[in-house]
């Protein structure tokens, strides 16, 4: 494909998000300001150059999510595998819990659909997203932006989403290390108590109200959960030790960022951020090293330019 046949370059912008958010288990997460860009082009051999965060990761040839993704996605829907020539500019940690994978998985997505004139729409895309992810809230979150509450009802994903509330910001705790989510999963026990459940259900219809009616003052208890976080706590030690904070220090809650081991934290507004940084820093003091990196909750999704 050349010439006045290949299609333009495009330019991609998609956010990381957040999911889970305690309670919210494979079903609900939002998107944050910072995210993972990508620019490519019709090239006669692939390259990438990255910047940002894990540049060298991200530049790889081989062991690459979003090339292998963008390859498999062409192949399996008999379309020729276009070249490209990738800049990428990351700010999305991989492995920590902030949908690294998801942003990699849509970008490839939305890369194969326009090399190959594939002709889907966003409702497909988010499908074939949710579909490689295994769950779909991260990649509702990416892709449309805001707080989402997600489902697969046989192929569909179904979304409800509403705008977080402006006045809130966030802080993200991120740990040294990284957490394999195959690992994070492997901890989870197969059966839970009804009063487990029950418990869940009730902080999950309290989180979905908090972000829609601004209520700060329920995301104490609408972040709190009984199903994923006391299994994965022992690998994501930033957990107990911040979760005290919540309700303190104009922090609302606080929640392991998707499988872990990131954690975070909504501030009730932007300028109670320094004094929450300030508390958590005392807190952790030198016992667990963290990067805190504060952000907005986001209502922008993932952006195509040019747009179709």
């Amino acid at each position: 494909m050349n010439g006045a046949n290949s299609p333009r370059g495009i330019r991609l912008s998609l956010p990381a998000t957040s999911a889970n958010l305690g309670p919210g288990f494979d079903a609900a997460a939002v998107a944050l300001d910072f995210a993972l860009q990508i620019e490519a082009a019709p090239a006669p051999e692939f390259s990438i150059s990255a910047t940002g965060r894990d540049a060298g990761r991200c530049a790889r040839l081989q062991d690459n999510l979003i090339l292998e993704t963008y390859r498999e996605l062409l192949a399996a829907n008999r379309r020729p595998v276009v070249p490209l020539a990738l800049n990428i500019a990351n700010a999305i940690p991989l492995g920590m819990g902030c949908g690294s994978s998801a942003a990699a998985r849509l970008g490839a997505i939305a890369l194969a659909v326009h090399f190959g004139r594939l002709g889907w729409d966003r409702d497909r895309v988010l499908e074939e997203a949710a579909a490689l992810e295994g769950h779909p809230d991260n990649v509702a979150a990416c892709w449309l932006g805001g707080f989402v509450s997600a489902l697969c009802e046989d192929r569909s994903v179904r979304v409800a989403r509403v705008d977080p509330p402006a006045a809130w910001s966030a802080i993200v705790a991120l740990p040294a290390e990284p957490l394999a989510t195959s690992k994070a999963r492997a901890v989870l026990p197969a059966t839970y108590a009804m009063t487990d459940v029950v418990a869940n259900l009730q902080s999950l219809g309290m989180l979905g109200l908090a972000f829609a009616q601004a209520r700060g003052d329920l995301l104490r208890i609408a972040m709190s959960d009984r199903i994923h976080q006391p299994y994965r706590a022992p690998y994501c030690p930033l957990l107990p030790a911040l979760q005290p904070l919540a309700g303190r220090d104009g922090i609302l809650g606080v929640a392991l960022s998707g499988a872990g081991p990131a954690v975070l934290l909504v501030v009730e507004a932007e300028d109670r951020v320094p004094g929450a940084i300030a508390s958590i820093q005392s807190t952790i003091q030198n016992r667990l090293p963290a990067e805190l990196l504060a952000c907005s909750l986001s209502s922008v999704g993932a952006s195509q330019f040019p747009e179709k």
